[in-house]
C-alpha cells in the first residue's frame, strides 16, 4: 500500500507527509544533500517553479499540494520538482531492498460525504521507468483516516497490495483486481488495474459507491484527500517519474 496519513503506517500527516520515520531525518540528511546536487539535474530544461529534496518538502500550486514524502525505512535520496500543480516529477535513488521508501504525490482536498458528491473524476498522464519497483497510484482518504482507497494504474517490480483478493470488477472506466486488508490503523481497499496504463481518466465516484453501497465496507464517509503519486520501493541508480498532466475535479 502506499504511505498514507497515519502515524502508524504512514499516511499523509497534517502536512501531508506519510508518517512513519521521523527518525529517518538525521539518517537521510547526507543522502538528501546528495540528492540536492544529483537529483535536480533531472529537472526539465525549463526552470521548475518549485523543487525540494527535503524529506517532507511540500508546497501548494494551483489548488494542489505537492509532497516529497520520503517516509519508509532504508530510503535513499529523492527530489521533487513542479512546473505547476498538475505538471511535476520526481527523481529518486532508493536501494534495491524491500519495503516502501516514499510516496511523492500531489493532493487535492475534496471534503464532501460520498452521498453528497455529484461527481469525482481524475485524468492522468505519466512517464514512468521500465526498471525499479513501484506503483503509480491514487491514494484516497476519508477525513478520519479510517478508510484508504488505492487505485493502481500501473506497477512494476516486486510490489503487491495489502490484504486478500476480492475478485475482479469493472468500475470507473477500468477493470480492477480488488484486495481488502487492514494495516493496523485503517482499512485498505486496493484496486489494481488489470493492465498497465500511463494515461487515462478514472471516474472515482462509482468506486466509492461500490465500496459503500454494494459491499458495505464503509458508511457515508467524508472524502478528504485525493492523492496521486508514486509509491516507490526501489529505484537504484536514480530513476525519473514524471506526471505530465493530472487533474482532479468534482464535488
Amino acid at each position: 500500500m502506499a504511505p498514507r496519513t497515519r502515524p502508524t503506517r504512514t499516511r499523509t500527516h497534517p502536512t501531508g507527509t506519510r508518517t512513519r520515520a521521523r527518525t529517518l531525518t538525521a539518517l537521510l540528511a547526507p543522502a538528501l544533500a546528495l540528492g540536492a546536487t544529483v537529483g535536480l539535474a533531472s529537472v526539465p530544461a525549463q526552470a521548475a517553479v518549485w523543487n525540494s529534496c527535503d524529506q517532507w518538502g511540500n508546497t501548494t500550486l494551483d489548488g494542489y499540494t505537492l509532497y516529497n514524502n520520503i517516509w519508509g525505512s532504508g530510503a535513499g535520496s529523492q527530489c521533487v520538482w513542479a512546473n505547476s500543480g498538475t505538471d511535476w516529477g520526481v527523481w529518486a535513488d532508493h536501494p534495491n531492498t524491500g519495503g516502501i521508501k516514499s510516496y511523492p504525490n500531489a493532493k487535492k482536498v475534496i471534503n464532501k460525504p460520498i452521498a453528497s458528491l455529484g461527481s469525482l473524476t481524475s485524468s492522468y498522464n505519466v512517464t514512468v521507468p521500465s526498471s525499479g519497483a513501484y506503483n503509480t497510484s491514487y491514494d484516497i482518504w476519508d477525513t478520519d483516516y479510517d478508510h484508504e482507497i488505492m487505485l493502481w494504474v500501473n506497477y512494476n517490480g516486486a510490489v503487491g497490495p495489502l490484504g486478500t483478493s476480492q475478485g475482479t470488477v469493472g468500475l470507473g472506466g477500468h477493470t480492477w483486481n480488488v484486495y481488502k486488508g487492514n494495516n493496523g490503523a485503517n482499512e485498505v481497499y486496493s484496486f489494481l488495474r488489470t493492465s498497465d496504463s500511463n494515461s487515462g481518466t478514472v471516474n472515482i465516484l462509482p468506486i466509492l459507491k461500490w465500496i459503500k453501497d454494494t459491499k458495505g465496507w464503509m458508511g457515508n464517509e467524508t472524502i478528504g484527500d485525493v492523492q496521486f503519486g508514486y509509491e516507490i520501493t526501489s529505484s537504484a541508480g536514480g530513476l525519473d517519474f514524471r506526471t505530465n498532466n493530472l487533474t482532479v475535479s468534482g464535488g
